[in-house]
C-alpha cells in the first residue's frame, strides 16, 4: 500500500480525499493507493462528538489563513457535509477590542465577508436590532462574520467518508496500530503494524487527533521540546498538554433561538468582563474574564465554556461524553446557563432544561496550543490539531498538495522547527487555552 493514513476523523478523510483527487489529476494513480485505517471507525472520535462550529475569528495570521482555504471547502461542498453557512459572532469586553480590529482587518483584506461594530452602545444596538431581547451590557466590540456557521458533525463526517470512496479510497475500521518499523538507515517507516497484521508502506500520514501521544510514542518521536522565546530559550518542555473540553445543551423549542428576521441564529461566542450571576441561585459565579459559546442545535441550544486542565498525561480511552472518565459537573452548568441568560433573557430559567450533551471530550494540545503539521519522520506526515481540529476542513487538502511534492503556505508556520526557530504564533487576550 502506498499511502496509509491513520485516523478516520476530519483530518485523516479530508486528506484520503483530497490525495486520491491529486493522484488522480496527475495520472499517477488513485484512491485504489490509499488506505485509511481507524481502531474504532468514522465518527468514533473527537470528530464524531465536535461541537461543529466553523469560523475564522483567530487573531493569528497563519490561523486566519487555514480557515479562509477551510470555510471555502465547507461552503462548496454545504449539501453533502451538511454545512449551515449561518454566520458567527464574537462579541467581547473592551480587554480584547484590538484583537477583533485586528481580526477584521485582515478579513477584509483577504475579501472575508465580515462587520466589525466597536463602542459599548454600538455593539448593544447591533445585537439588539438582530435579537430582540438581547440584554448583555458593558461589551464594546462584535465582529460578525457572515461566512462561517456550523456543521451536523457526525453528517458531515460521513459525507466526508463518501465523497473519499467516491474515490476509491478504501476504509479499514476495527483496525489497531500497534507499532511501525522503522529504518535505522534513514528513519523512515517501511510498515506499519497493527493488530490484525502488517501493511507495507512508502508513506503514512498520522491524523488521530487526541491519540497523537500514543502514536509519538510508537514512532519514537520527541516527547519534550526547546522553545525559542522574546525571554530566551525554553527547554524540556512537555509536547502535549490533556484538557477536558466542557460542553452541554438547554432542552429548548430550536426555534426558538433565532433572530429577528425569523432566520437560524448564527453562532455565538461572548467573552465578558461583567459580573456573572448563577441562573440557578442568584450568586455571583465570578467577576474575572469569562466566556461562552452556543449554537443552536436540532433538539435545543448547544454550547461550552472554558475547559478543564488535565496536566501531560491522561486517559484517553474509552473516549466521548460517555466515558466513565468524561464528568461535567455543576460547576458547568451553572457557568454556562448563566452566560445564556446574561446574553438573552429568553434563555432565564433554563437551566433546569440542561442536559449532558454528546458533545465534549478530552483534547491534546500542544506546548504552544497551536497545531502542528510537519513531516516528523521522511516519510510520516503527522497532523497534531491541538483541538483546533473540526472546522479545518482544508488541512486535508494541503496536506494532499505536500505529500505530492508541492509546497504550502498555509502550512508552513505550522512547522515543528517553529519551536526551536522562535516562529511563534501570537497570543490573544481571550479565556480559551486555544486562543
Amino acid at each position: 500500500m502506498k499511502n496509509c493514513i491513520v485516523g478516520a476523523g476530519v483530518h485523516g478523510l479530508s486528506t484520503a480525499w483530497h490525495l486520491a483527487r491529486k493522484l488522480k489529476s496527475r495520472g499517477r494513480g488513485s484512491g485504489d493507493n490509499i488506505l485509511v485505517l481507524d481502531k474504532t471507525g468514522v465518527v468514533a472520535g473527537a470528530s464524531g462528538i465536535a461541537c461543529g462550529i466553523v469560523r475564522n475569528n483567530y487573531l493569528q495570521p497563519a490561523m486566519g489563513d487555514v480557515m479562509r482555504i477551510s470555510v471555502e471547502i465547507w461552503e462548496a461542498c454545504a449539501e453533502s457535509l451538511h454545512y449551515k453557512p449561518v454566520g458567527y459572532l464574537c462579541v467581547a469586553s473592551e480587554l480584547q477590542t484590538d484583537d477583533p480590529q485586528t481580526t477584521a482587518e485582515r478579513h477584509k483584506a483577504l475579501g472575508y465577508r465580515a462587520t466589525l461594530v466597536r463602542g459599548e452602545r454600538a455593539t448593544f444596538d447591533y445585537m439588539r436590532r438582530i435579537f430582540p431581547d438581547w440584554q448583555a451590557h458593558g461589551l464594546t466590540v462584535c465582529l460578525h462574520e457572515h461566512q462561517g456557521g456550523f456543521a451536523f458533525n457526525k453528517e458531515s463526517m460521513f459525507g466526508l467518508a463518501d465523497k473519499a470512496k467516491a474515490e476509491g479510497v478504501r476504509i479499514q475500521a476495527g483496525v489497531t496500530v500497534t507499532g511501525f518499523d522503522i529504518s535505522d538507515a534513514d528513519g523512515s517507516v517501511s510498515r506499519v503494524n497493527t493488530d490484525q497484521g502488517g501493511i507495507d508502506v512508502e508513506q503514512v500520514v498520522v491524523a488521530v487527533g487526541p491519540w497523537i501521544e500514543q502514536l509519538r510514542a510508537l514512532l519514537d518521536l520527541p516527547e519534550k521540546v526547546d522553545v525559542r522565546t522574546n525571554g530566551g530559550l525554553e527547554k524540556d518542555l512537555q509536547m502535549w498538554t490533556y484538557w477536558q473540553l466542557q460542553e452541554g445543551e438547554i432542552d429548548v423549542d430550536p426555534q426558538s433561538f433565532q433572530t429577528a428576521d425569523g432566520k437560524t441564529s448564527p453562532v455565538i461566542h461572548v467573552d465578558s468582563i461583567e459580573p456573572l450571576v448563577s441562573d440557578r441561585s442568584g450568586k455571583p459565579i465570578t467577576e474575572e474574564l469569562w466566556g461562552i459559546y452556543f449554537k443552536q442545535d436540532r433538539a435545543g441550544v448547544q454550547g461550552g465554556a472554558v475547559p478543564i486542565r488535565l496536566g501531560h498525561a491522561a486517559q484517553v480511552d474509552p473516549y466521548g461524553p460517555d466515558s466513565p472518565l468524561y464528568t461535567v459537573g455543576d460547576d458547568f452548568a451553572d457557568y454556562w446557563t448563566a452566560g445564556l441568560a446574561h446574553c438573552l433573557k429568553h434563555f432565564e430559567g433554563k437551566i433546569s432544561t440542561y442536559k449532558k450533551a454528546a458533545t465534549g471530550g478530552i483534547g491534546c494540545f500542544t506546548v504552544d496550543s497551536f497545531p502542528v503539521f510537519d513531516a516528523m519522520r521522511p516519510n510520516v506526515y503527522v497532523i497534531a490539531d491541538s483541538n483546533h481540529g473540526y472546522k479545518m476542513l482544508g488541512i486535508g487538502r494541503e496536506v494532499a498538495r505536500v505529500l505530492a511534492g508541492e509546497h504550502s503556505d498555509v502550512l508552513h508556520p505550522f512547522r515543528y522547527s517553529r519551536f526551536a526557530e522562535g516562529d511563534l504564533h501570537p497570543t490573544s487576550s481571550g479565556p480559551f487555552p486555544w486562543q
